[in-house]
């Protein structure tokens, strides 16, 4: 950080101060006071005092540490004198370096910036403006992967999730919540919905087997420019939440893979339960039984093969077309015709939606 902040917020807070005062860095050097002939002179015992952190008295001089971001301490605030008075307009300028501080950061710091982009918080004609002025190169892919925790939360994730990305330049983990955690990676050209996947385990893995901590992991497409980011973030929250309501085995959900969950989530429920209405004109389908609708999704997993489908449920074949003879009366579609079984399947994830999000669909076993 440049001691001119420093050294600006000084030149104010000097009208006010009897005594001088000034910001020393971990080296001991002063960096700024508001006494010039001071700058650049160098405080061994007062370096050493800095790594303990808190406040301390030295050479005449009481001081206060500044926060920091990193492990070390970087900065700390100096007042003339080692009486209570020092003690206390230490402690004030402190408070004044430390606004100093948080605003140069927030205004300079690369992730700052990352993050107020995908949460679309950047006005798209200064994103590259910014960029520029970051050294960010604005045209690198980059794909967004939100880790969601599901269970007991733990701050140490954003923590490891740093430390398996540590390359600061190029990735960015950014912690948006108590539960959920950003990572924007810059990847190459022709990175693959495989290759995030492998990353996404990886990531799940680690936490899992360091943390015990449980995830859900969104991947958005892949941002081929910087301004895209926002997109890509809301891609990464839209596969999580289609996922919880269409995948609820996976763990880990790629946008790109979304498939009719995708379409269906961004329907109107009141066009979903029309839908629903129109296709089960005989019976609603909540009066499909348990043992029913097992059927059908084994029939549906196994493409429709009969003699597959009833090795699987370790029924007869003449129960299996049985059952399915049983549905058609019920409901008018035969399953064994591929036009139904389609709309079957399409219904059947409308009317899961529909009980995900609270719609007016039954209380079947399905919800």
């Amino acid at each position: 950080m440049s001691g001119k902040i420093f050294q600006s917020a000084i030149v104010e807070m000097k009208e006010s101060a009897p005594r001088a005062l000034g910001v020393i860095d971990e080296g001991g050097a002063v960096v700024a006071c508001s006494d010039p002939s001071l700058i650049g002179v160098r405080w061994d015992s007062a370096a050493a005092a800095l790594e303990t952190g808190g406040s301390f008295r030295t050479r005449g001089y009481t001081f206060k540490a500044l926060r920091c971001s990193s492990s070390s301490l970087e900065f700390a605030a100096f007042v003339q004198g080692e009486d209570d008075l020092a003690q206390s307009l230490c402690g004030i300028a402190a408070a004044g370096l430390n606004s100093a501080k948080d605003y140069y950061d927030e205004k300079h710091d690369r992730a700052t910036f990352v993050k107020h982009i995908i949460l679309d918080n950047v006005l798209p004609g200064d994103i590259y403006i910014k960029s520029r002025e970051l050294s960010l190169d604005g045209l690198n892919p980059r794909a967004v992967l939100l880790v969601r925790q599901t269970g007991d939360t733990d701050n140490a994730v954003v923590d490891v999730l740093k430390g398996l990305f540590p390359d600061r330049r190029r990735d960015f983990v950014i912690s948006l919540g108590e539960r959920e955690t950003a990572l924007v990676k810059e990847v190459e050209g022709n990175v693959t919905s495989a290759d995030l996947r492998k990353l996404a385990i990886a990531i799940e893995d680690t936490l899992r087997s360091e943390l015990m901590v449980s995830t859900v992991i969104g991947i958005g497409s892949v941002s081929r420019q910087i301004k895209d980011l926002a997109n890509a973030y809301k891609e990464a929250q839209v596969a999580i939440e289609v996922g919880k309501v269409f995948d609820t085995a996976k763990s880990i959900v790629t946008y790109e893979n979304l498939g009719l969950g995708r379409l269906i989530y961004q329907l109107p429920t009141t066009m979903c339960e029309m839908f629903l209405q129109e296709i089960f004109k005989k019976n609603s389908i909540d009066v499909l039984d348990r043992e029913t609708l097992d059927t059908i999704l084994c029939f549906f997993d196994n493409s429709l093969n009969i003699s597959e489908t009833s090795r699987k449920l370790f029924v007869h074949r003449n129960t299996l077309v049985y059952r399915l003879e049983k549905i058609k009366k019920l409901t008018g579609l035969d399953l064994r015709e591929f036009d139904h079984a389609v709309v079957f399947k399409v219904a059947l994830m409308v009317h899961r939606y529909l009980a995900a999000s609270g719609g007016d669909s039954g209380g079947g076993p399905l919800r």
